[in-house]
């Protein structure tokens, strides 16, 4: 029976390993410890930050102060940096280009949710966006929910059933306007306390998912970032992961990706 105990005697070889190591997720490994993958990220971190920092500092700093965005932006091996920043964090969702795609805004254009003025930017880019719209399944009935597509569709000049668009508009003033506004132009259009909703210009041509009447149907049915059931869609913050300084640097080349 050698083998038989030559083989518990791996597995207990293997659980004290995974111990030691430590492999068990997260229990007994931190960095406070000096253990484990944590304790080794946090190390590459520091160690980073040493060799990096005063670099990314030296392009958004200028007496202790941060520069404003648009003289960043004017900067090319600033620009350049940023781009190298965009490029490892933000291509997964926005391109390579910034153009954008299905569910992510193209940051090259002139359209925007919160506001192109570099200090939304950066707040963006810093404390993340989780903007909501509100599941109207359970509120309006499925006729209701197609008139309201039609009645949207119809804003932004596409074809439209004449007879749902009539009928859509008490639906649209007494559910849709605290958001998109009485003219269906968007929260931006409005006073500035409303800004931060986020809510999109339904009257233009850019649409963050799509102006097909299905599409429209399914955002209205089960609403974006609403809970459970809902079409979830969310910016990430990365003020803690990258820091202020990287991320000055990142908004000042979104700011640059603008055409306008």
């Amino acid at each position: 029976r050698w083998w038989l105990y030559l083989f518990w005697g791996t597995v207990l070889f293997a659980i004290g390993y995974l111990y030691w190591y430590p492999g068990f997720g997260t229990w007994n490994s931190n960095a406070e410890k000096d253990r484990g993958l944590r304790a080794e990220y946090r190390a590459e971190i520091e160690e980073a930050d040493k060799t990096y920092g005063p670099i990314f500092a030296g392009y958004v700093k200028e007496n202790g102060a941060y520069k404003d965005l648009s003289a960043i932006a004017a900067d090319t091996n600033a620009v350049e940096a940023g781009k190298r920043l965009f490029l490892t964090y933000c291509m997964q969702c926005h391109g390579s280009a910034g153009n954008g795609g299905a569910g992510f805004p193209n940051l090259t254009d002139n359209d925007w949710l919160y506001g192109g003025t570099p200090e939304v930017i950066k707040a963006s880019v810093m404390d993340g966006r989780g903007g909501m719209m509100t599941p109207f399944g359970s509120l309006l009935s499925a006729e209701q929910i197609k008139d309201a597509a039609n009645y949207v569709r119809s804003l932004a000049k596409l074809g439209a059933d004449a007879a749902r668009v009539n009928r859509c508009r008490e639906v649209f003033a007494a559910n849709c306007v605290s958001c998109h506004g009485p003219d269906g132009k968007g929260s931006l259009s409005m006073p500035e306390e409303f800004h931060g909703v986020g809510a999109p210009n339904l009257t233009d041509e850019t649409w963050l998912y799509s102006n097909s009447e299905e599409a429209i149907i399914e955002g209205i049915t089960k609403g974006r970032n609403a809970g459970p059931g809902s079409l979830t869609n969310t910016m990430p913050a990365w003020k803690d992961f990258l820091g202020e300084d990287k991320v000055h640097l990142l908004a000042a080349y979104v700011y640059s990706l603008s055409k306008h």
